[in-house]
């Protein structure tokens, strides 16, 4: 049976139960911003695979099923945030989110090098911080292979301020993008675009998992970034449903 609502899959934290994974935000955002009629459905790690394998194949990228995933009206799925972006400014184009920005390919660019360098630090805070039980089970069941050590040794090894020092020019490059439309708060001046909802994501992230202070200290302008969390809050005060 089909229906109006989109269906947004997102992991839950333990309670009190809101939304904190990056990927997952940028989703959230942009239903939010487009003012869709959606509803979250939770899964925890463990029950990911089951729920959605038979509905849309594994993720290429990670070779497996992963969050965001979103169910449309039409009853077909989709997985990965960035191809959700895409369908759904194909099917509620206002208002638009600029996707095609050369600011946009810039930031993505840029990302999986900020979260590399962070590894050591929210490989070990998400389960600390965030996770409930069988997320923990899960997390340290497959983290340790990506990251190719014991949790704890990546701590050890290299988390701390040497991940917190890793991040500094990484982060600073984000904020000369920031500063590239002088008339801000958004990446593009005054417009919105999907490029504030990558950022705003990635800094409630690291709020949701106690990190917001230390990022800030290794910020050239701390400025910026609460401003652009500011600017987009009537998009990120829905996380809990």
């Amino acid at each position: 049976m089909s229906s109006d609502q989109i269906v947004l899959f997102d992991i839950p934290s333990k309670p009190p139960r809101a939304a904190w994974s990056l990927n997952p935000w940028k989703t959230r955002f942009l239903l939010n911003f487009k003012g869709l009629d959606y509803k979250t459905e939770w899964l925890d790690y463990p029950d990911i695979k089951p729920r959605l394998e038979p509905h849309v194949p594994l993720n290429p990228s990670t070779g497996s099923w992963t969050i965001p995933t979103v169910k449309f009206p039409d009853g077909t799925y989709l997985m990965d945030s960035r191809k959700i972006a895409s369908r759904v400014e194909e099917l509620y184009p206002e208002p638009p989110v600029h996707l095609d920005s050369p600011t946009l390919a810039k930031l993505e660019s840029i990302i999986p090098h900020l979260m590399t360098a962070l590894r050591p630090i929210y490989f070990l805070s998400v389960p600390r911080e965030l996770l409930n039980e069988g997320g923990v089970k899960h997390w340290y069941a497959t983290r340790p292979k990506m990251a190719g050590m014991p949790l704890e040794q990546l701590e050890k090894e290299h988390g701390g301020q040497q991940a917190w020092d890793a991040s500094q020019p990484i982060v600073h490059e984000i904020e000369a993008l920031l500063k590239e439309d002088q008339e801000g708060p958004f990446f593009l001046g005054k417009a919105v675009s999907y490029a504030d909802f990558v950022w705003a994501g990635f800094l409630l992230f690291m709020q949701r998992n106690g990190g917001i202070d230390d990022l800030y200290k290794v910020c050239g302008d701390v400025q910026l970034h609460k401003d652009l969390l500011e600017a987009t809050a009537p998009w990120h005060k829905r996380n809990d449903y």
